[in-house]
């Protein structure tokens, strides 16, 4: 039908984000209520669920063919960590992907996170509400079981309760530096009162987004 597009963007909030608009081929689908915000790609086949969010904030989103981004799912794309999603990728829904590499045909599961800089392998399974921590690499194939927390490079796979061991790996992938440009701060003391303001800046900028028909 002549105007299908229009008919499967009708009442999904499609938004130009710092002078960029997304780029949606016309056999996606793209659920009314979802947001796709500024610098997105996506690609033939591909479906956006109920309440999902595609947003570049600083970075761009690049999302394949034949994927399927499930209903309140957030992708998120920053400076120096563009969020990629390569095609046949299953997104579940509540999982939050911020400035990841996704191989293609990975499954992640409801509640998964994946945190900037880190690079999924093709085929690699995050289950249900695990996480991929900043800067870390999933081989091809890899499982991540439910609730465990994969982190390193190359990933090491740890239970949830085994915490310090967790901590020993990620305290060397710099979450500061990769998501905030800070260095950690010295026991006793925060980053938070810089950090909070600028980000807090940098997010305003979306007040002068605006709504495409």
């Amino acid at each position: 039908m002549a105007d299908g597009r229009r008919v499967r963007l009708d009442n999904a909030m499609i938004l130009e984000h710092g002078g960029k608009r997304p780029t949606i081929d016309p056999g996606a689908r793209i659920a009314p209520n979802a947001t796709i915000c500024g610098d997105v790609t996506i690609g033939a086949g591909t479906s956006v669920g109920f309440g999902a969010v595609l947003t570049a904030e600083s970075g761009p989103v690049r999302v394949g063919r034949d994927c399927v981004i499930m209903d309140t799912a957030v992708i998120r794309g920053v400076r120096g960590h563009p969020a990629y999603l390569g095609d046949g990728v299953m997104v579940g829904p509540r999982a939050y992907l911020s400035g990841c590499e996704v191989g293609d045909h990975a499954f992640l599961a409801t509640g998964t996170t994946v945190f900037n800089g880190a690079r999924i392998g093709v085929r690699a399974m995050v289950r249900i509400n695990a996480i991929v921590h900043v800067n870390t690499v999933l081989s091809e194939d890899a499982v991540v079981p439910l609730n465990w927390v994969a982190v390193g490079d190359p990933a090491v796979i740890l239970s949830p309760d085994r915490d310090e061991e967790i901590w020993t790996v990620q305290a060397g992938l710099d979450f500061p530096g990769t998501v905030f440009g800070v260095a950690r701060p010295e026991p006793g003391k925060s980053y938070m009162p810089d950090v909070m303001p600028r980000y807090a800046r940098a997010l305003a900028r979306h007040r002068g987004d605006i709504e495409l028909d």
